[in-house]
């Protein structure tokens, strides 16, 4: 039997704009895996980065659609997972209007709801804040992989709900991670809370 979310399901419209207007919004919003077969489990997002389709090079969409990128260039708020590394999964917020590839990649959270669940997922994890800090690690703990692709966050299993912890009034903010020069790297469009232990280890000179 499903259970009732805790917190407000948010709106269609809250995911279209601007990747870069969303992201900082975000922050302090639960991200809740509530799938069949799957035991309940829910993260605080503490970290996010925006990416901004053909005016960024380093987004997937930046030469325009393919089939591994065609979940972006749909309607907002839905998932958009990608395998990177050979071995690791990374999950998206897609925003902005159809037709252009606007996403927030979600980089870190602080575990809520299931922990036991999610130690168990990431046995290699040594303390709490190792479970959903970095994006492979989230997406490990909640257990998102290629099948929730385009998973509608509105109305499906995974949702980002608002229970009334707003975003921090000062965020932190840095150019992202891990991206190489003249692909985007210089753009700051990264934004976490600040001093939170649940923050990914790379953090790029110049945050504030």
């Amino acid at each position: 039997m499903s259970r009732t979310p805790r917190g407000r399901s948010l709106p269609r419209s809250f995911y279209a704009r601007d990747s870069r207007d969303l992201a900082p919004d975000l922050l302090n919003k639960l991200l809740v895996a509530d799938q069949p077969d799957f035991p309940r489990v829910a993260v605080r997002l503490v970290e996010v980065e925006a990416y901004a389709g053909d005016e960024d090079p380093g987004s997937h969409a930046y030469r325009g659609e393919t089939p591994r990128n065609r979940v972006m260039f749909g309607p907002p708020g839905h998932l958009y997972v990608y395998f990177t590394y050979g071995m690791h999964w990374c999950a998206n917020v897609v925003c902005g209007h159809q037709g252009w590839a606007s996403a927030v990649l979600l980089r870190g959270g602080a575990p809520v709801e299931g922990i036991d669940v999610m130690r168990a997922r990431r046995s290699v994890a040594r303390r709490d804040r190792d479970l959903a800090s970095g994006p492979a690690r989230l997406t490990q703990s909640l257990a998102i992989t290629g099948a929730q692709n385009g998973v509608d966050l509105v109305r499906g299993p995974l949702r980002v709900l608002d229970d009334g912890v707003p975003p921090p009034p000062d965020p932190s903010i840095s150019s992202r991670v891990g991206l190489s020069p003249g692909q985007g790297d210089e753009h700051r469009w990264r934004w976490f809370v600040r001093d939170d232990p649940n923050v990914s280890p790379g953090r790029p000179a110049g945050g504030k």
